[in-house]
Parts: structure tokens; sequence; C-alpha cells
């Protein structure tokens, strides 16, 4: 029998039974609908925000070529280091402590596994289609985006070439970008918090209901969200299959890496 007795439910977050990992120790609570899309929101739009509003209006007081792009970069940089900021919190409401023991649990950090829970073994190479599927990803076309906010269009001109020559400050804040983003922000958040906790509201379909989730939270690059529904098969069904965030990290950390390492060859250039 789920004990629920001692967890009890604070406002509408949590549904009143647990789900309890294979092989592990730790209980999951399963959020509401209002729970899942509260948090849902808790993310989006403070990205959102950043933006399209708070970006805009810092970068309209600064008098520098590249006010723009340094603004928008630590906007989107600050809303990365708050899903981070979110997610510990959220953990700890759930389970009263942020020990790594008890957190790897409870964010699906753990070894992935089987769906009958051996280790899944030479199923690693798994990775490396779901690597060559988010780089055929990219490839397809996006919606039209507003020149001004095409970082890669910044990049390769002569004035982002010039901005990043030697500057290590800025090659440090694009990485903790890339780490907060892959790492530490949006797959902790999607992959390893609320996946885990979607499937009392959407049963089997958790994972479906998790890359939508995560496709419209892009309200920040909007036009996006078309192709990164995609991400639905590429990393939230793996990433439930397996039942570990790892997969969904690993896979889209490829991208923060191969950023970094085109930055990184400005920095030097």
């Amino acid at each position: 029998m789920t004990p629920t007795s001692s967890y009890p439910a604070r406002g509408r977050l949590y549904q009143e039974h647990l789900s309890l990992p294979p092989g592990r120790g730790i209980r999951i609570r399963q959020y509401t609908l209002a729970g899942v899309l509260g948090t849902w929101a808790a993310a989006a739009l403070p990205m959102a925000a950043l933006a399209w509003i708070v970006a805009p209006w810092l970068a309209s007081t600064m008098d520098s070529p590249t006010a723009w792009p340094r603004v928008l970069l630590g906007c989107l940089t600050a809303g990365l280091v708050w899903q981070f900021v979110l997610v510990l919190v959220l953990v700890y409401r759930e389970q009263g402590t942020l020990r790594w023991s008890v957190v790897k649990d409870a964010l699906w950090l753990h070894r992935p596994q089987r769906p009958d829970g051996r280790r899944m073994g030479w199923a690693w190479l798994v990775l490396v289609l779901l690597v060559v599927a988010i780089a055929a990803k990219e490839a397809l076309p996006n919606l039209p985006m507003p020149a001004i906010r095409d970082m890669g269009l910044f990049l390769g001109s002569d004035a982002g070439q010039s901005f990043l020559s030697g500057n290590w400050t800025w090659l440090a804040v694009i990485l903790a970008m890339g780490i907060f983003n892959t790492v530490l922000g949006e797959e902790l958040l999607f992959r390893g918090l609320l996946l885990p906790r979607m499937n009392g509201v959407f049963g089997k379909w958790d994972w479906a209901a998790n890359g939508v989730l995560f496709a419209l939270y892009h309200l920040h690059v909007p036009w996006m969200i078309p192709t990164i529904l995609l991400d639905a098969f590429i990393l939230a069904y793996p990433s439930k299959r397996y039942r570990s965030a790892w997969i969904g990290i690993a896979v889209h950390s490829v991208q923060t890496v191969v950023i970094s390492a085109l930055v990184l060859a400005l920095v030097l250039g």
C-alpha cells in the first residue's frame, strides 16, 4: 500500500498518492494538473519576461554596439539559474532535505535502467541514435526570427568576432549559460523534476505532455517551438523509458558542447 499520511498535500500542488521508483527508497509525489502547470509557469514566464521586457529595457539604457547581445545573454542566463533554484526549492519542499543521496533519486539522477529494472548495458548505444536525431532536428527550418535575436548571426558578424576575441569573461558567461541550460536548468526541471511527477495526471502519456510543455516553455524563442515539439520523442520519452534524467541531459548537452567549441574558437581567434 502506498503511504500518504506523512506527506500531506500543500495547496493544490500534490495529489494524494505517491509513486515509488523501482528499487528506490524515496517517495516522489505526483503533482496535480495545477501543480504541473504552476511549475511550468514558474519557469516559462520569467524567461519570457526577461527576453521580451527586461532585456530590451536594459539594452535601451546602454550606449554600446554590443549592449543588446550582452544584455540578452545575461538575462537568459539569469532565467536558467532561477530554474535551478526553483528545482532545489521544490525538491526541498517535497523531501525535506537536499542531501545528494535523496536528490539524485528525487530527480532521476541515477543510472539508466531498462523497464524491467535491469541495467542498460549495450543499450547505452541508444544515446548515439538520439544524438543523431537531435542533430537532424537542428537542421530543420524554424519559423522566421528577428535578426536582432539571432545569436548565430551576431557571432558570425565582424562585430561579434571582435567582441569575443580574447574575451574570456564572456566565454565564461556563455559556458555558464550552457551548463544551466542543459544540465542544471531546463533538463533538470523538465526531465528531472516534472517528468517523474506527471504520471498521476497524464498516465502513460506523461512523456508526451512533458514534451509539449517543454516546447511551450520556449516563449522566449517562440519561432523554435514547432521543432522543439520533437524533443518529446528525443528527450522526454527516452528519459521516461529508462527512468533517468541523465538521458535527456546527455543528449541535450551535445548542443552546449558544439556551441561552446565554436565560441572558444572565436575567443582564441
